[in-house]
């Protein structure tokens, strides 16, 4: 479907593509992955022709048609649906047509052509697809100029899906989706009956919709099968044998060396010192491969001790205005809870964190917090709040009066930014490094509760996985609001839900929930509390099952790896007594021996290997 040959690219004097080479088969589903900064949009740009390469080639199959997102939502008198319709030219050219036409052979023509293009089924289908994206039937017959900007990015995404081209380009798609609409999209894409080439740092949605990981790193395209948990096991193999294969070439060079030195000036064992150099020159060590540098997030401690609650809620609605969006809620929140708030988009969940920060008033019932008690909210909206003309050092100079410059960047450091980007304007810099320059403000004194609504939108993987560490190591609350169910997981040991007009505390695990979803797609309302309670407690045995079904499974597989370990630490001994050239002295008895554990503890590692791998992807589709 799409052959890219030695591609070269540079903008701004920087090169983020040199001889890169790539070939996307027809009808894969690959996600493409990659430190943010590096080039990923920048390829879609060069697929679609909107800018050239400065050198090589990017070819796409020959009548195959490409589709991405809009970059301008849909904001006119039109409505939700009618514009969804509209991404289908070639129907609505057809339709428009057969009002006007006067031949009939030609009339015959445009009939055949709607049937074959199967445009009868056309406004369920793209009714369908805006259903899943959260759209009510009320919402999808109003016009778009009524929408938010992320529901009219939601509407452009429709548009793409509904379109069905041959070579499907996203970026970050889930960007602007809640958990259920994600999930959804999770499912459309694995069965997608075209190509799709998907930028995600989602990696749930990188392990059940793609098949395929396209890796961008240092300039270049590497492509590997399976889905992200197996490319990242395959990759970090393949590092740790590059890696080894690169230390023993070294190992092999000083060893030579060290030989040459001793003997190089005695005339009886020149000829074979010579020799020696020779050969280390052309023994090339192959270069050292490496993760590319994540930086770290650290999250100030609590300055007080709170009280619990730290919040209590009593009968407690809220709302816009007269407006009330949110009644009747009653909950608590402790010192070091951690809770996850889900649900679907517009029912409440930012309006609920505003109302903890502070932001909204209490219009019915009573919110009591700890007169101590600091809150940091995060929300992607909060991004406008940087001075764009304003460097992060300036930002963080305004929270520091009085402190050395030395202190300042120290504490910028700590928030994950290089020492450039301190003296970058907020501007210029990347969507990642905004939110980290925000996460770092709203955070700068100490708050005994973080509120974070969707703070991974912007981030790499790598970075991610760093915002994880810092949550578990922070000492206060913390509530999250998002659909990256890895960040979820790994931070929330509570989870609440936003539904009905009032939050709730959710009686299940996520795995559960998740199915809830998919099995109530129908439903006007997602989330646990539309089951009854034996369905939950079902569900619930369900996922225990499921959980005892895969258990030995994954046993074997962290039995295997245990056992990796241990035979490449023999190996890496056995080697360190090789390269040793006291080990030459000894009867040649020894070094056979050593020779044959090496071999025998290789040949166990690969068959470890080429087991855990298999294991790895028949879990893989377990989970699925």
């Amino acid at each position: 479907m799409l052959t890219i040959s030695n591609l070269t690219y540079r903008i701004e004097g920087r090169e983020l593509f040199s001889d890169a080479s790539l070939v996307l088969p027809t009808g894969s589903k690959a996600g493409f992955v990659g430190k943010n900064g590096t080039g990923k949009t920048t390829l879609f740009h060069l697929i679609q022709g909107h800018i050239a390469a400065d050198a090589g080639t990017l070819e796409v199959h020959k009548r195959a048609r490409i589709g991405a997102v809009a970059q301008e939502a849909p904001a006119g008198d039109e409505s939700v649906l009618d514009v969804v319709l509209s991404a289908d030219r070639e129907r609505t050219q057809l339709l428009e047509e057969a009002e006007t036409a006067t031949d009939p052979h030609r009339i015959g023509e445009i009939h055949t052509r709607l049937a074959d293009i199967d445009a009868h089924t056309a406004e369920a289908r793209a009714s369908s697809i805006l259903k899943g994206l959260g759209f009510s039937q009320e919402r999808q017959a109003g016009p778009t100029r009524e929408l938010s900007g992320g529901w009219r990015m939601r509407v452009a995404l429709a548009a793409v899906l509904f379109s069905q081209p041959d070579l499907l380009l996203l970026d970050e798609p889930t960007n602007y989706l809640d958990l259920e609409g994600t999930l959804w999209l999770e499912r459309y894409l694995a069965t997608y009956p075209h190509t799709v080439f998907l930028i995600s740092h989602d990696r749930d949605l990188l392990n059940k919709a793609v098949d395929s990981i396209v890796h961008l790193q240092h300039q270049s395209l590497t492509f590997y099968k399976g889905a992200y948990d197996t490319f990242e096991a395959t990759r970090r193999m393949q590092m740790e044998l590059h890696n080894k294969s690169r230390e023993k070439t070294l190992g092999q060079i000083a060893h030579m060396q060290k030989f040459v030195d001793r003997f190089r000036a005695k005339a009886t064992k020149a000829k074979q010192a010579q020799a020696r150099l020779k050969m280390i020159e052309k023994l090339k060590p192959p270069e050292a491969m490496f993760d590319e540098y994540a930086a770290p997030f650290k999250f100030a401690s609590p300055k007080e001790a709170m009280p619990m609650p730290m919040i209590n809620l009593e009968g407690v609605s809220t709302g816009y205005g007269d407006s009330i969006i949110l009644r009747n809620i009653t909950q608590r929140i402790d010192p070091e809870d951690r809770i996850a708030l889900l649900g679907v988009n517009g029912n409440g969940k930012s309006t609920f964190a505003k109302l903890l920060a502070g932001d909204l008033p209490v219009m019915d019932g009573a919110l009591n917090k700890s007169n101590k008690l600091e809150i940091a909210h995060f929300a992607q909206h909060q991004l406008d709040k940087l001075v764009p003309e304003q460097t992060p050092l300036q930002h963080v100079a305004a929270l520091m009066p009085g402190q050395s410059e030395t202190q300042q960047r120290s504490r910028l450091a700590q928030m994950g930014l290089t020492r450039s980007r301190m003296d970058t304007v907020a501007k210029n810099l990347s969507g990642g490094e905004r939110a980290r320059l925000l996460l770092g403000l709203v955070t700068f004194h100490g708050p005994g509760m973080m509120i974070l609504d969707e703070p991974t939108n912007h981030l790499d993987i790598d970075s991610r996985d760093a915002l994880v560490a810092a949550l578990n190591e922070y000492e206060g609350a913390v509530l999250i609001i998002s659909h990256d169910r890895h960040l979820v997981e790994a931070t929330c040991d509570t989870l609440w839900i936003a539904a009905d007009g009032t939050i709730k505390e959710l009686d299940e695990d996520l795995d559960s929930y998740q199915r809830s979803i998919v099995g109530n797609k129908d439903k006007s309302s997602a989330g646990g509390n539309s089951l009854s309670k034996q369905e939950r407690k079902a569900a619930k045995q369900e996922a225990a099952a499921r959980r005892a079904e895969i258990a030995p499974l994954r046993k074997a597989i962290k039995d295997s790896e245990t056992k990796m370990t241990r035979l490449r630490g023999e190996i890496e001994k056995i080697e360190n007594r090789l390269n040793d050239p006291d080990i030459y002295n000894e009867s040649p008895e020894r070094l056979i021996a050593l020779g044959k554990d090496k071999a025998r503890f290789a040949g166990e590692l690969e068959q470890l290997e080429e087991r855990w791998l298999e294991m790895s992807a028949e879990l893989e589709q377990m989970d699925a």
